[in-house]
């Protein structure tokens, strides 16, 4: 490993030199109080900035080894570091001036939920940061003395300010990690009371706009109803009291905006932790939790729906369904089962993003249309029997249709963004007006044993020279065909796209972040290059991904270097990923 005044030689060596002469800078350099690894030179200004990673001993930064000894309160530090490096970095950020994106300075940013990153990791006895530089030029001339500003006096400070424990507060750092492991405490006691989640007294609920995570200004905190209201311990928190939601079906109703989608998108969100401030940091929910929806439009292969769907006039088997372009109520069915296959044992689900004819069917319209002409079983006669049968419970919000109060365990009404435990009053009612009777076929666990098929990818035909020898970036010395990664590129939240494949991720809804969408590319690449063999089903392929990510971190999902930009995804999107991508 080279020094890094050896680095300052070679940079002043190079200065107003053509921009490909920065690609010499690339390698392991050693400073006083870290190491600089320079992954990824950028090919010109314009274009990507640049990747390094950072590493130093944990023993030099002094972060007591009890925050990061649990994988929560690690996870924590991680997300912590990342926001202080980030906050380091705005104060330099294009700093140092040159063209295109010279002098940009960027790690992660992390919204109000907690996750697990690429830009941070603490391994072993290390500090990892990984983040990106924008290498400076005049035109696409090397700027060699505003780079040496940045590697020698803008980066060492941002570091020194942001890693090292006693320049950092620590109460805030305490505080970070310290919650991590309140909540984690809390998810111990879904477990064990059989509870599905839990909303602490005095959460803010509502966010500041649709478009924005932050908490909502002067809104109504959140209060249990005293029928579902429990205390738990937690180790620095201290007691603290909230509704907990038990296993079961679950319903919410009440008026237009008086807090149903409110409660329920809180509730979809507390499948995450989030950081001190939110409002919603004591909401927490049970992890393998799935919002469910309607898709109209989305690919389904090889998927059971005879549980929801039977009897097509088509006569098409809906024991192994497959389609290009479900219907609303097709889609849901298949997300149902495939949540099912994911481990999920609660589903999410709202009435506003659901298929009506696939939720419910009324009394009346059961007399014009005789079921053995509807091949629609609805939800509303499969859910206590997804309870009973398969533990999985139901957290549902309706205002549409009184039917659904004849199946629920217990039905809050929203009023005011305040519960409301009505459930004796509405079981009542339901006794002095009995639900019709209606024959429900046989309740059954689909079969989960659906394989996914062996990918083939194309092959270019840009590899092929005269004669059809693979030549250049396609082949090997001797013409032999050499294996090239499938090209990737996420956008936002909104999809994956592999080569020329287009996976739509847009009703994902618990998709929390962009980074994870680029992760979920990676490893779905992962997937299809080397798992997805023609003999395992969809359970074995996912549940190997994970495992490899879990035990190797993400060195065998990328190529030369693991990039700054990817959060680690929750199986159950993975899962979603796998169903819809249509190769």
């Amino acid at each position: 490993m080279k020094s890094s005044e050896e680095l300052r030689t070679l940079l002043r060596s190079i200065d107003h030199k053509s921009y490909p002469a920065y690609k010499s800078l690339a390698g392991e350099w050693k400073y006083p109080a870290f190491c600089l690894c320079i992954d990824h030179v950028q090919g010109d200004p314009f274009a990507s900035p640049s990747s390094l990673h950072i590493e130093l001993p944990l023993s030099c930064t002094r972060l007591p080894a009890a925050f990061y000894e649990k994988d929560c309160m690690r996870i924590a530090l991680q997300d912590f570091l990342t926001r202080k490096l980030s906050g380091q970095f705005e104060q330099y950020n294009f700093k140092a001036k040159g063209s295109g994106k010279s002098g940009l300075l960027s790690i992660s940013r992390c919204g109000q939920k907690v996750l697990e990153r690429s830009a941070c990791q603490i391994t072993g006895d290390q500090l990892i940061l990984r983040f990106h530089i924008g290498f400076p030029a005049f035109g696409r001339t090397i700027n060699a003395g505003e780079l040496e500003k940045i590697l020698f006096d803008f980066l060492p400070r941002c570091v020194e300010n942001s890693l090292f424990y006693q320049r950092l507060d620590p109460a805030e750092v305490e505080q970070a990690v310290f919650l991590a492991e309140d909540q984690h405490t809390i998810r111990e006691y879904l477990q064990q009371k059989g509870w599905v989640a839990f909303i602490a007294n005095g959460s803010v609920l509502p966010r500041k706009s649709g478009v924005s995570q932050l908490p909502m200004k002067d809104s109504v905190p959140f209060h249990s109803p005293a029928s579902m209201k429990q205390t738990i311990s937690l180790p620095h928190h201290g007691d603290i009291t909230g509704m907990a939601v038990p296993k079961g079906v679950t319903l919410i109703v009440g008026g237009g905006y008086h807090g149903k989608s409110t409660l329920l998108s809180a509730i979809q969100d507390g499948v995450y932790d989030h950081i001190a401030g939110d409002g919603r940091e004591f909401v927490i929910t049970d992890a393998s939790a799935m919002k469910l929806r309607a898709e109209d439009g989305r690919s389904i292969r090889n998927v059971d729906i005879s549980l929801f769907i039977n009897d097509l006039p088509n006569h098409k088997d809906t024991a192994c369904f497959s389609t290009e372009d479900a219907s609303g109520s097709t889609s849901q069915a298949a997300g149902v089962v495939e949540s099912m296959e994911a481990g999920s044992r609660l589903f999410l689900m709202d009435e506003d993003t659901s298929a009506t004819n696939f939720m419910v069917r009324d009394a009346f319209m059961q007399q014009v249309i005789r079921r053995d002409k509807e091949p629609i079983t609805p939800f509303i006669e499969r859910v206590r029997s997804l309870y009973e049968a398969a533990d999985i419970s139901t957290v549902m919000v309706a205002g549409s249709s009184g039917a659904f109060f004849y199946i629920a365990d217990h039905i809050l009404l929203m009023d005011c963004y305040q519960a409301v435990d009505i459930t004796e009053r509405v079981k009542a009612l339901c006794a002095e007006q009995p639900a019709s009777y209606t024959e429900i076929p046989d309740f059954f666990l689909p079969d989960f044993q659906r394989v996914l098929p062996e990918y083939r990818r194309k092959q270019s035909n840009r590899s092929e020279g005269r004669g059809g020898r693979s030549t250049g970036r396609g082949a090997e010395p001797g013409g032999r065909p050499r294996h090239e990664h499938m090209k990737i590129r996420a956008s936002g939240v909104e999809e994956i796209s592999l080569d020329k494949e287009v996976v739509n991720v847009r009703y994902i809804e618990q998709l929390a972040d962009s980074e994870q969408t680029t992760a979920l590319a990676y490893l779905l690449r992962y997937c299809l290059e080397q798992a997805m063999d023609g003999k395992r089903t969809v359970q074995e392929v996912a549940e190997h991904v994970m495992e490899v990510l879990r035990r190797d971190g993400w060195k065998p999902f990328t190529s030369s270097y693991i990039p700054c930009g990817l959060a680690v995804p929750r199986t159950q999107e993975l899962y979603a990923c796998l169903n819809r991508f249509r190769g």
